[in-house]
């Protein structure tokens, strides 16, 4: 779908261009690879973000301007592209990457190089905390873990959908798929619940027939599928087919404009925030949003939640700033560790891992359209 950014064409400027009285931050997001609307929505949350803060006179008396990469949701053009921006444009901030196992290397980097890096969306635990269980010091997200959601699904699975069997499948080399399934199975056994088969698949598969068989012999009550929208829509579609009508539910993965709905019709799925909730921060951001972005009829957007997480990434982030007084990342990591903020995805504090503390909601999928189910606090 052609997309227009109104507001990116106004902010992306080159680096040559800019005067010492600029704080160039980097934007790294999947732009191409297998999940490019993850990277634009993402990108455009992030740059309306940009685009309030600079009309009001940006942070400290200097004007934000992103420097934009394409992490691809890999980790090897992640890692180039944070390379570049750390130690080409020496960015001291970073929103990005989009995809856990794209964001985990280059918190290293950055780490390393004492840049501030706060992912909007990456989920998996070792984001913010290292193999030894110690916290990364420049590490920061703006969405929950896999461990909150993929237990919440296992809760919602067993208590509100009655399921006491569970098939689960997941992508073996990703990292976010991984965490989910993992979380899932550990919370629904021990609410009682039985996993009935687990299958791996890999990111290039197209064909489930083989697993979607073995699902519909098991016989289960649900079917968790903790993947991005690409696969959900392959895998669900196939299932229909094939005459699997039990609900299927995932994690914040599935939420995507270019999600299949009348293939994953039935679903469920954890997510950061609803457009139906009628709090300030979230009718001013729809509006906002609208304003700034338009779909091929010239009607104005309703952003998905990474549009969301990305706008509240920004937001965290620049705040911080503006609390420290300063843009040493030292003493912006500090206040970031003491922010208490109302965001549009809910009110958001940190832990001692770097994790925003918030609520959780639920949606359900029809053919027609996203609905909102519920609300899970934590």
């Amino acid at each position: 779908m052609k997309r227009v950014l109104t507001i990116a064409l106004a902010l992306v400027l080159t680096v040559a261009s800019l005067s010492a009285a600029d704080l160039k931050v980097g934007v790294l997001s999947p732009l191409t690879g297998p999940v490019p609307s993850f990277g634009l929505s993402v990108k455009e949350g992030t740059l309306l973000a940009v685009s309030e803060w600079n009309a009001k006179g940006g942070i400290l008396g200097q004007k934000i301007v992103p420097v934009i990469e394409d992490g691809q949701c890999d980790a090897a053009a992640a890692t180039n592209a944070a390379n570049k921006l750390i130690n080409q444009d020496q960015v001291k901030f970073i929103l990005g990457e989009v995809c856990s196992g794209a964001t985990i290397p280059v918190t290293e980097l950055a780490g390393a190089a004492k840049v501030l890096l706060l992912s909007p969306t990456a989920t998996n635990p070792n984001v913010t905390v290292d193999k030894a269980g110690k916290t990364k010091d420049f590490a920061f997200r703006a969405c929950y873990i896999d461990p909150f959601q993929g237990g919440i699904l296992a809760q919602f699975s067993y208590t509100r959908l009655k399921a006491k069997n569970a098939f689960i499948l997941y992508d073996q080399g990703n990292d976010y798929t991984i965490g989910l399934a993992n979380a899932f199975e550990a919370q629904f056994t021990k609410l009682g619940g039985k996993v009935v088969g687990k299958e791996t698949y890999t990111k290039t598969d197209t064909d489930f027939s083989a697993i979607l068989a073995k699902i519909k012999a098991a016989k289960p009550e649900v079917v968790l599928l903790p993947d991005y929208y690409n696969i959900v829509n392959l895998v669900t579609k196939q299932a229909k087919e094939k005459g699997i009508t039990v609900p299927f539910v995932g994690g914040d993965g599935w939420d995507s404009p270019d999600l299949d709905k009348a293939a994953a019709a039935g679903g469920y799925y954890t997510n950061h925030y609803s457009p139906e909730d009628k709090r300030a921060e979230v009718v001013n951001f729809l509006k906002a949003y609208a304003a700034a972005y338009k779909d091929d009829a010239g009607k104005g957007k309703v952003p998905d939640a990474l549009a969301t997480l990305g706008y509240d990434g920004a937001n965290l982030l620049f705040t911080a700033i503006k609390n420290a007084g300063s843009t040493d990342t030292t003493k912006v990591k500090e206040a970031l560790e003491k922010i208490s903020f109302n965001g549009v995805t809910g009110k958001i504090t940190f832990d001692k891992a770097h994790n925003p503390v918030k609520a959780l909601t639920i949606l359900s999928v029809t053919k027609d359209k996203i609905a909102f189910d519920s609300v899970v606090q934590p």
